[in-house]
């Protein structure tokens, strides 16, 4: 079992970084929103864009101060129900000032990007992320190797230049 960071200090690494935090996103779905109000409001159809969740309000600060937010994520064809939560609760990530894109599992594969879920800050260190086989968080793994951050940083640049934005892969959703 690999060393996780005190979920303490988890949050702070979104607030301390200087120029980039991004993240890839691999999984089919994650416990954490199946028991969340809002996946509850999705499966509903009224789930509503909300930029003041705290997620949201760090977002824009940090944006605010020319930092970025990025992400990628996989998704299914056809896309699983989680992923299609994610995908309509991105709408006030996006409103907030983080970049999600999106991408095909299977153009992942052919690029040969790994399965795992992980946030990559300012190309110096990477927190791993560690789930269990019901999509339950397990913790985070800090990555500060120089070898193992460049293999990061060739996955992001991978990820990033297939992915699409938002709204032009929303445009494949309902063809």
């Amino acid at each position: 079992m690999p060393d996780f960071i005190d979920d303490a200090t988890f949050g702070s690494y979104f607030e301390e970084f200087a120029h980039v935090a991004w993240r890839l996103e691999t999984r089919r779905g994650y416990a954490s929103d199946r028991a969340g109000e809002r996946y509850q409001l999705f499966l509903a159809g009224r789930l509503p864009l909300d930029t003041t969740r705290p997620w949201c309000v760090n977002v824009r600060k940090q944006t605010e101060q020319g930092k970025r937010f990025e992400r990628v994520r996989l998704v299914d064809d056809p896309p699983t129900e989680e992923q299609r939560f994610l995908f309509a609760g991105a709408a006030s990530n996006n409103a907030a000032g983080e970049d999600i894109r999106n991408m095909w599992r299977a153009d992942a594969e052919r690029v040969g990007l790994p399965a795992e879920d992980f946030w990559l800050f300012d190309s110096r260190f990477a927190l791993r992320m560690h789930f269990d086989s019901a999509d339950g968080y397990l913790g985070a793994e800090l990555i500060d190797d120089p070898a193992q951050v460049l293999r990061y940083c060739r996955i992001r640049d991978a990820a990033w230049h297939h992915a699409l934005p938002r709204e032009e892969f929303g445009r494949l959703l309902t063809t």
